[in-house]
């Protein structure tokens, strides 16, 4: 009588642990990817020669090379009216590692994604690549580039407080993160609200404040109670999540960012939940097949 039992006790236990995982770590499936396409933009002039192409192959391939000693760095290829300016930049959270990978990524879609364009901008979840044609008519530092929002509500009483509060943290933030390498860069989180802000590398102090504030008021009329959202301006991005359940913890020692850590435990969740999940039921059909021999 135990035996028969005892695979439906386990059954049950392993139904209440997928149960618990689901209410208590929401978030942890919540993963994406460093080199994510985020947005392109892409000149609709193209190159008029070939002296163009290659100067930029070459300056493409010294961005590239720079990119597992810096996570910021902008340089020129060619000369007079043929040269051409670049630069990446990583979000100020990845290792060296994972900010060449990203570059490298990105430096390999550039020809599919805008082809012979005059200037682009391509942004990765985890960096972005800038270039264009020396002379090229610039865009205002607040200038918009790209918006997103998430489809879900907030519905819980002082979200926009707490909202509001993150806010004014990634905005202080970010003229106190040191500017240099990698540019001025704040990662926090208020109660439930996880914000992220970062301005590109030779951007000043104040200018950088400017900024972000700018992208943080524009988001809140984007997208008002959405529980996520993102902003990127010419000179600067912001984004934000709000997690019902309280921000997922970061592992500090990884340097790889919020999202990289709710993958890992995601995938270490899930892989030990499926395997335990797959035993009880190899051990119910086991039981069964028992009572049928036996009687």
């Amino acid at each position: 009588m135990g035996l028969h039992k005892k695979p439906f006790f386990l059954f049950y236990l392993s139904l209440l642990s997928f149960i618990t995982i689901f209410l208590f770590f929401p978030n942890v499936i919540i993963a994406a990817d460093d080199t994510n396409l985020v947005y392109k933009g892409c000149a609709k002039q193209n190159f008029p020669d070939p002296i163009y192409s290659q100067n930029l192959k070459t300056l493409l391939s010294s961005l590239v090379s720079q990119a597992s000693q810096k996570t910021f760095y902008t340089t020129t290829s060619g000369d007079g009216q043929n040269a051409m300016m670049g630069l990446y930049q990583c979000r100020g959270d990845l290792t060296l590692p994972n900010c060449y990978s990203c570059v490298n990524t990105i430096i390999s879609r550039a020809d599919k994604l805008c082809g012979k364009a005059v200037a682009a901008r391509i942004q990765l979840s985890g960096c972005y690549l800038r270039y264009e044609v020396v002379g090229f008519k610039q865009v205002p530092n607040t200038e918009l580039l790209y918006k997103t929002c998430g489809s879900t509500q907030a519905s819980e009483s002082g979200f926009e407080q707490k909202r509001d509060t993150a806010f004014v943290m990634v905005e202080s933030g970010v003229k106190s993160g040191g500017s240099g390498d990698g540019g001025l860069f704040y990662t926090g989180s208020y109660e439930s609200v996880y914000v992220l802000g970062q301005c590109e590398g030779d951007l000043g102090s104040d200018d950088c404040g400017d900024c972000v504030k700018t992208a943080l008021e524009r988001v809140k009329a984007d997208c008002g109670d959405s529980i996520s959202g993102q902003e990127y301006l010419h000179k600067c991005y912001i984004s934000y999540s709000y997690y019902r359940y309280g921000v997922p913890r970061v592992d500090s020692s990884s340097g790889t960012g919020k999202q990289h850590t709710q993958k890992t435990v995601a995938i270490a969740v899930g892989g030990l939940a499926a395997f335990g999940f797959v035993i009880v039921c190899l051990m119910c059909l086991k039981s069964v097949l028992k009572r049928k021999g036996d009687r």
